[in-house]
């Protein structure tokens, strides 16, 4: 299971910088030290009673989350709240961290055209997937890193339910590698579903694959958790079952 982390303070600040025009974001931590927001504690607490709440062999048994305090904040809320912690295994992967933005860190879509047009220009040449900003990563970067977390887990997690709390562009390029998908293939899926916080995407081992065994999805950007457990979707939700 992939799951995003709750709302943070970052993902309110930025939609107010959004809303009103302005070129930053008004956040004075690092990025990977902005906390939950109120609602985002309120989300992981519904996903983790949602855990809890699932048959037991359902259960995750092991957990990996992103360093990042909003990722490791969800993942101990939910696992709080299911009755798993201390109970499963537990890891932080600084692999899982969210897409480094370099020099375009907390600027808005307006900031990055007023303070680094050729940024702009570059990223709207090459497109999101291969634009690296200068001091960050594009989304193939993440890729590379995403493969050798799952080499990691192969070699770790044998006959294991893992669950990763990490960040939306994360769990997207998890798709690309797990479901081998293309450059437009992943951008599609992109531009149709924006990835809600303590959403799941969950995939279930195929042994019946051919020519081998494989990963299928069965559930994308799934938020049927929260609204069963009385909680606010934030970013708007998407289809909740993989298509066959």
């Amino acid at each position: 299971m992939l799951v995003r982390h709750g709302e943070s303070a970052g993902n309110v600040a930025r939609d107010i910088a959004e809303a009103a025009g302005a070129p930053m974001i008004d956040i004075a931590q690092r990025d990977m030290d902005v906390p939950l927001s109120a609602l985002g504690e309120r989300q992981a607490a519904a996903l983790g009673r949602w855990l809890g709440g699932l048959p037991a062999p359902e259960q995750p048994t092991v957990v990996y989350s992103s360093p990042y305090l909003r990722a490791c904040e969800t993942a101990r809320l939910a696992l709080g709240s299911a009755g798993l912690a201390g109970r499963v295994g537990f890891a932080v992967d600084e692999r899982l961290r969210e897409r480094e933005f370099g020099v375009l860190d907390r600027l808005t879509r307006s900031g990055i055209r007023e303070r680094h047009p050729d940024q702009a220009d570059m990223r709207a040449h090459l497109g999101k997937f291969y634009h690296r900003p200068a001091g960050g990563e594009s989304w193939a970067d993440v890729i590379l890193r995403l493969r050798s977390t799952l080499d990691t887990m192969g070699r770790e997690c044998g006959g294991e339910r893992v669950l990763v709390v990490t960040h939306q562009v994360v769990v997207l390029m998890f798709r690309y590698v797990l479901e081998h998908l293309s450059e437009h293939e992943v951008l599609s899926i992109d531009r149709q579903h924006e990835v809600a916080n303590c959403s799941v995407t969950s995939y279930q081992l195929d042994r019946d694959a051919q020519p081998r065994p494989r990963l299928a999805l069965r559930t994308f950007n799934y938020v049927a958790p929260l609204r069963e457990e009385g909680a606010a979707v934030t970013t708007e939700a998407d289809v909740p079952v993989a298509g066959e």
